[in-house]
């Protein structure tokens, strides 16, 4: 340590263990609390120039773990940290083969166009986008001349599998409208794979689905990010490693449902009372769960507080390990929930219907939260009465996160042509907007808000070849998505029946014509 010091190194700083056990999760490695309490310090230790705890950090983790520590040690469904993903990823990509698409126009998702452009799929990524780029050897090439590509739509708003086709009481399940608060429910519990309307969307070109609770509750659960693959559960759907998202509502809906059953929230300072109570009981749990980590990482005995899932889920919001997507209308709601979001220590990562995000434009572009609205959805209820077509341009023209989403089974069915219709709107209104940065309303947006950008919504080289081919422009109401690709494997062949799958209910029901 006398060396780091003779080198300038910086003043050591005071141990933040808490941050370091959440950069050093226990559950990610099968080792004790101890073993990654003292790796952590030692982490902190070098950051600060004091490299020289290695041979003590080793020595001591190669030690019998004391019977105090081994004690506390907590199956996996008792402990929030060691129990995050209890239903993990069961998706397995659609078989693939090198493949070149040649001569189309290309749409990136980057706010590129490329004409006469190319595109290079192997094994499941994209390869190359480049104009005029000759296919290699052993590459099945696909003849786009006269057609466009883009990268495969995200629909960041959907209850598809929660609200399933026949819409029956019996595939209600997309609302558990019990409590203002069921953020402990989570949306894929409730998702039916045979949902025939997973097989349309994917005929309108989509291939990731968020697919979120309802918004009857201020918290109304957990959503989950699906790959728009035929499955037979929901875990063969799940978008690996995609973080999840929680479903929050404000304004008419949570106070009619709970007031019209004289019970609170009934009035808009309701719904805030309610929002702030259930982040003071989630910051006293992680205050909780913290304390007992400390302990158990000093050796010293200790007893863990009962888990519960309803704060698991708002502890992993100020974790910021959950992404937050909220329902919200009117821009005056909107800003008040940037306050709490401030007042507590969490993110908003995207507002959703948001007709009047263009009021506060700025205050979005200034907080980096996105918008995910229609463009032509008015006048349904009294807070939707500011609702212009040109929400989505003016949102993008401030310098926001603007995004197409569709809330319903046929929107989702034309993603493209409700972002035309937003896009001749902003022209209309004097806005400069090209169709290559109109395309990022319905890919690169979306992937960003939920935290997918660094896999999907664009077509650059390495990340998934998720890749839709359209017969038109895809900004003309005549475009029909002619091939899709899912990480390079076809999933759509509108000219091939072998790549038009159907589910097992849809199988039945022809059975019975």
């Amino acid at each position: 340590m006398e060396g780091a010091e003779s080198q300038g190194a910086a003043e050591p700083q005071p141990l933040d263990l808490r941050a370091a056990r959440r950069s050093h999760p226990w559950h990610l490695i099968g080792a004790s609390p101890l073993h990654h309490a003292i790796r952590a310090a030692c982490a902190v230790l070098a950051s600060a120039g004091l490299a020289a705890c290695a041979t003590t950090a080793t020595k001591a983790a190669s030690s019998p773990v004391p019977a105090a520590t081994a004690s506390a040690e907590l199956p996996k469904g008792l402990d929030p940290e060691a129990a995050k993903n209890p239903f993990p990823s069961t998706y397995r990509p659609l078989p693939g083969r090198p493949t070149a698409i040649v001569g189309a126009t290309v749409f990136t998702g980057t706010g590129s166009q490329v004409d006469n452009g190319t595109v290079l799929i192997k094994d499941g990524k994209v390869e190359a986008v480049a104009a005029g780029l000759a296919p290699p050897a052993g590459y099945e090439v696909v003849d786009a001349r006269g057609k466009w590509v883009t990268p495969g739509l995200i629909d960041t708003h959907s209850h598809l599998g929660v609200y399933a086709a026949p819409e029956v009481a019996a595939h209600s399940d997309g609302n558990e409208a019990t409590d203002p608060n069921t953020a402990q429910v989570w949306a894929e519990h409730s998702v039916w794979p045979q949902d025939p309307d997973f097989n349309l969307a994917r005929a309108g070109g989509v291939t990731t689905i968020l697919v979120l609770p309802g918004s009857a509750n201020l918290f109304g659960g957990r959503g989950v990010t699906l790959r728009n693959v035929p499955a037979r559960t929901v875990q063969d759907m799940k978008f690996p490693d995609a973080p999840y998202t929680l479903k929050m509502a404000c304004g008419e809906n949570p106070k009619r449902v709970y007031g019209s059953r004289n019970r609170s929230p009934s009035t808009r300072m309701g719904n805030v009372a309610g929002y702030r109570a259930a982040w003071i009981n989630a910051a006293d749990y992680m205050r909780k769960w913290d304390a007992y980590y400390a302990k158990v990482a000093k050796g010293e005995k200790a007893d863990p507080p009962k888990r519960d899932l309803q704060l698991d889920t708002l502890v992993g919001v100020l974790k910021g390990e959950i992404l937050v997507e909220n329902h919200c209308y009117r821009a005056d709601e909107m800003a008040q929930m940037i306050d709490i979001s401030k007042e507590f220590g969490y993110r908003i990562t995207a507002f959703h219907h948001a007709v009047e995000s263009y009021k506060i434009a700025d205050l979005l572009a200034a907080n980096d939260i996105c918008t995910a609205t229609w463009t032509n959805w008015w006048g349904g209820k009294l807070e939707q009465y500011d609702a212009i077509p040109a929400n989505v341009p003016l949102v993008e023209a401030a310098g926001a996160c603007a995004i197409i989403k569709s809330d319903d089974p046929d929107l989702i069915q034309r993603l493209n042509q409700e972002a035309a219709e937003a896009l001749a709107a902003g022209r209309a209104a004097g806005l400069s907007i090209t169709e290559a940065q109109a395309i990022r309303w319905i890919t690169a947006n979306p992937a960003k808000a939920l935290g997918i950008a660094d896999q999907t919504g664009s077509l650059e080289p390495g990340k998934r070849a998720d890749v839709t081919l359209w017969d038109a422009d895809p900004f003309s109401i005549y475009a029909r998505a002619q091939r899709v690709w899912i990480d390079g494997g076809v999933a759509y062949d509108r000219g091939d029946p072998k790549y038009q799958p159907k589910s097992d209910f849809e199988l039945g029901l022809e059975g019975l014509r």
